[in-house]
């Protein structure tokens, strides 16, 4: 926790000194855009009242020439006149070159604050690269180690975070989700991006980084959470004479028990970190003793084993066994 603190405050640091030199950007690039706007109005006020326009200053000037036969100041007057009316002109087009790259730094520094603004958005949370409609961020979740303890999962403590990689692509012009990629791929992510679209959808007036983004890491964090805590209480209830494996996809237990059968077992939401029961939702069987046994037998033994006191399918351990018992009790002849 104490390492958590200390990574929160360096963000917090590195946050204050980023919004410092943004308002420090903003400032130098309202105050060059104005002063590139009052040159460019001069400089068109001078080209307009010059009297003539290129063409038409060359042709008094070789007019006079042919009738004079020599230069005369008038003549040179106007060429000068010409001259300059052509500096001008350059000036005029490398100050719009000039205003169309204070433009490009206007559109950077925007990017800069939706950096910032998804780095903010969860502690944890940071972008490693941003290049037109992808970004690629590092995000860091913390299992706090008191839940370990809760747990009894002593010998996965050490596992107090988690490191992924998020790829993300963004709907060209807005930060909205288009398609996300997390590496190593061992969460499964694709019902929270969904929802995502959904929520941008549904609430394009929220601000967008501190909405649906926002919304999107929280959700992934939560999700990569509880995955991990369920993994470490399957793997710890893998030292039971049973062997468990957990799929997040499908948010399943398998409890692989003897005679080959494999029960499927259902955790409510919040579990194991609340007092919600386990669910027995079927049964597999792997070999032929085992699919000898009747469907409405296996009926009958998920229906008793989801009447179990809570204490017990709290348990993964304890309702497995349970769920075995009742087996090997419906089977006797």
């Amino acid at each position: 926790m104490d390492r958590f603190r200390d990574e929160f405050r360096m963000t917090e640091a590195e946050g204050d000194s980023l919004a410092k030199e943004i308002d420090h950007l903003k400032k130098s690039c309202t105050e060059w855009t104005c002063q590139l706007e009052s040159n460019l109005e001069l400089l068109h006020h001078v080209a307009k009242n010059t009297g003539s326009e290129e063409m038409g200053l060359a042709e008094i000037v070789e007019h006079n020439k042919l009738k004079s036969g020599e230069d005369q100041p008038e003549a040179k007057a106007l060429h000068e006149d010409y001259l300059e009316v052509l500096k001008l002109k350059h000036q005029i087009e490398k100050n719009n070159i000039t205003l169309n790259s204070m433009q490009d730094l206007d559109y950077d520094l925007k990017r800069i604050e939706a950096i910032e603004n998804i780095e903010e958005a969860l502690t944890g949370l940071k972008v490693i690269d941003f290049e037109e409609n992808t970004i690629k961020v590092s995000l860091k979740t913390y299992i706090p180690e008191g839940v370990m303890c809760q747990l009894n999962a002593e010998d996965y403590i050490k596992q107090s975070e988690v490191n992924h990689e998020l790829l993300i692509e963004v709907v060209n012009g807005t930060m909205d989700l288009k398609n996300v990629e997390i590496f190593p791929n061992d969460v499964y992510i694709g019902e929270i991006a969904e929802a995502t679209k959904t929520f941008s959808k549904l609430f394009t007036v929220v601000p967008q980084t501190r909405s649906s983004l926002g919304w999107f890491f929280q959700k992934v964090q939560d999700r990569i959470a509880m995955c991990t805590i369920r993994q470490l209480v399957v793997k710890s209830a893998n030292k039971s004479r049973h062997s468990f494996e957990y799929l997040d996809k499908d948010e399943l237990i398998i409890a692989h028990m003897n005679g080959g059968i494999d029960a499927f077992i259902k955790p409510s939401q919040g579990w194991p970190l609340s007092a919600s029961p386990l669910k027995l939702v079927s049964f597999r069987s792997s070999n032929q003793n085992s699919k000898d046994i009747s469907l409405s037998l296996l009926s009958k033994v998920e229906e008793m084993a989801n009447s179990f006191d809570l204490n017990i399918r709290e348990s993964i351990t304890n309702f497995v066994d349970g769920i075995e018992e009742i087996l090997l009790e419906q089977m006797r002849p």
